[in-house]
């Protein structure tokens, strides 16, 4: 029998470190006991009453509406950043920005909310908006540190692209705004798409930012689900970690599956012009 390498072990070690809880979370989201760590059987009860309580629908859809505006709000200011960052020449002024945008990576998520909750209290003294704290704040601050992943991101893709392309597209006549439409975000389109998904999650899961920031009637997942834990964990939160494991787990699968499908038609499409070309 083969003997098992060092890593082999190391990596089925770190994946039963990373998805056992995960198991251990969805076997009791089906326990019928209101005691998480006393099994009473098998039961589906808590998923009805997770149907039932409004505070947590609420927050669910507020949080996905939170997620879906601050996204693309940071896709937007992170291009744009991104941009400037990897085609202006270099400067003072560029290296200034670039160390501003990229701040938030490195910036502790409690100096970033208190920062903003001041900003919002001075300018709600001055300039009387906003009125109070709510979804429109929450929304601004996770736009603020979410742009800073997506400029990291698309920058990286920026760098990589063959400037003479874009050059080839104004020669012919096109206007640099044209360019970058219909040149450049076509090839940038991939990093745009992981930039997107990965600003959501980051502001579906933000609980730090959020409690500093939101008011009444923008209470977000995180911060319902961290005051409930706080008062013992309930089966409905084990039953929402698990459609939410559920959701993510199929869009990961569809995900993959259209990659590999796509993956074997252009191997085949290259395989058949090989093969003309050797007919030929």
């Amino acid at each position: 029998m083969k003997r098992w390498q060092f890593s082999t072990v190391m990596l089925w070690v770190g994946l039963v470190f990373l998805y056992l809880p995960m198991l251990i979370l969805v076997i009791y989201s089906f326990n019928g006991s209101k005691l998480v760590t006393v099994w009473g059987g098998f039961s589906t009860k808590w998923y009805v009453e997770l149907f039932k309580d409004e505070q947590i629908l609420q927050a669910v859809w507020t949080s996905l509406r939170i997620a879906f505006y601050s996204s693309t709000m940071a896709v937007i200011i992170g291009t744009l950043a991104a941009f400037v960052m990897t085609r202006f020449r270099r400067s003072w002024g560029r290296l200034t920005l670039s160390n501003m945008i990229t701040a938030p990576l490195v910036m502790p998520d409690v100096i970033i909310g208190l920062s903003l909750l001041l900003l919002f209290v001075q300018m709600g003294e001055l300039f009387g908006w906003p009125a109070e704290r709510g979804m429109t704040t929450v929304w601004i601050a996770h736009s603020t540190f979410c742009a800073a992943y997506v400029a990291v991101v698309v920058s990286s893709r920026l760098r990589e692209l063959d400037f003479s392309i874009e050059e080839a597209g104004m020669d012919l006549g096109a206007t640099p705004l044209k360019v970058f439409f219909v040149i450049t975000v076509p090839m940038i389109a991939p990093a745009l798409v992981a930039g997107w998904l990965l600003s959501f999650s980051l502001s579906l899961d933000d609980l730090v930012i959020a409690s500093f920031v939101s008011g009444p009637g923008s209470t977000t997942l995180p911060m319902v689900v961290f005051s409930s834990v706080r008062l013992g964990v309930s089966p409905k939160i084990n039953a929402l970690a698990t459609l939410i494991i559920l959701v993510v787990s199929l869009f990961a699968f569809i995900s993959w599956y259209i990659a590999r499908r796509a993956e074997r038609k252009s191997k085949e499409e290259m395989l058949r012009i090989s093969q003309e070309l050797e007919q030929h």
